[in-house]
């Protein structure tokens, strides 16, 4: 999903950092089409909060936390980049700063340290965390701040740039190693929603396989997986069914270091008018999982201002699919101490009647109740 919220508040700071190293709970693992967390093989609920590591608040954090696992959401989605090409002005977090053909971490209390709060914070809210590296789209920079930063044409090139490759895994590389003895991380994702539009799908795939072993090659304790939306498989005709992205869902699932597979679900945003469509989109990625042995995490997904309609049923269709293992609703609302978090029309607020339908109710059926 297309993020919208500013970059916040916070003072810059290059100091280094220190690992997470508490441990609590067991790493997740996959056993079939199932994730098991905690030693729990199940289907499990979640959420979004890409916002949460750009809090300077630690008692935010840790409310927001709280009610997510009272809940009963077992895992959350978080950015894990936050890029820029110029130091913002004190007061604001950034984690990666490219200019001039240099990347520099920002390890900083205003940096990465946001990042550990949160993952020590999950630690002791019993909530397991999937963290992308880069996004597709600009907000929080993205793709297009290496370019901007190495000098390169366009965003397609960032799949094949020698330079620009060598700085994301060097990114790769200091994130992970702060949180490879962490029980917290469910999976390592490679970005958020990765495409090269009119690319060949050899492209996305050369990067997926070799991104996915090189994180493995550090980390092969956790899971690991694309973060695509799940484009470009057989079922359908209409636009999201097709490899115009550059994507092939099953092709790129195949690879053997990535452990599960990805689906987000817009319908507006991609055109599609019948929001019923969803439930075969789901149906049709179970099936690929169930194919290839591997669980499928619908990990985005919602309908703009209505919240109580058409995502029950998808809802309900993941949870009847066998190759779906979990899914995680975008996104997390709260009211914290600068008042309500960001609204994108998808968000669904603590305590409030969608919560009830969305994710109380949901949560219920889950656990039979």
């Amino acid at each position: 999903m297309k993020s919208a919220l500013s970059l916040l508040p916070a003072i810059a700071s290059l100091a280094l950092g220190t690992c997470v190293t508490r441990q609590t709970g067991s790493n997740p693992s996959v056993d079939g089409l199932k994730f098991v967390i905690d030693g729990e093989s199940s289907y499990f609920a979640g959420t979004n909060a890409y916002w949460l590591p750009f809090l300077t608040n630690d008692a935010d954090v840790d409310l927001a936390m709280s009610h997510m696992a009272e809940a009963g959401l077992r895992i959350l989605r978080v950015w894990g980049f936050n890029d820029v090409n110029t130091v913002p002005d004190n007061g604001t977090v950034y984690f990666q700063l490219h200019s001039d053909g240099v990347s520099t971490i920002n390890t900083g209390e205003y940096g990465l340290e946001r990042l550990d709060y949160v993952v020590s914070a999950a630690e002791a809210a019993g909530i397991k965390l999937v963290i992308p590296f880069v996004n597709f789209w600009d907000d929080y920079g993205g793709m297009k701040a290496y370019v901007t930063g190495y000098g390169g044409s366009d965003k397609t090139s960032w799949y094949t740039d020698a330079e620009m490759q060598g700085a994301y895994q060097t990114y790769i590389k200091a994130v992970v190693s702060r949180y490879v003895d962490s029980t917290a991380i469910l999976a390592w994702e490679l970005g958020n929603e990765p495409r090269c539009p009119s690319c060949d799908t050899s492209v996305i795939h050369k990067w997926a396989t070799e991104t996915s072993a090189f994180i493995k090659s550090i980390d092969p304790s956790h899971l690991v997986a694309i973060g695509d939306e799940g484009m470009g498989l057989d079922g359908g005709s209409e636009y999201p069914y097709t490899t115009t992205e550059g994507t092939d869902f099953a092709l790129n699932l195949a690879i053997p270091d990535i452990d599960f597979g990805t689906l987000h679900l817009y319908t507006t945003d991609w055109g599609v008018t019948n929001n019923s469509w969803g439930n075969q989109w789901v149906q049709d990625h179970a099936a690929v999982c169930e194919s290839l042995g591997k669980p499928c995490l619908f990990e985005e997904y919602g309908i703009k201002d209505t919240h109580c309609t058409d995502d029950l049923a998808w809802q309900d269709t993941a949870l009847a699919a066998d190759g779906v293992a979990a899914d995680l609703f975008w996104q997390f609302g709260d009211t914290l101490s600068g008042g309500e978090t960001a609204d994108d029309r998808y968000t669904v607020f603590y305590g409030s009647d969608d919560w009830e339908c969305l994710v109380a109710d949901h949560v219920a059926v889950i656990n039979g109740a």
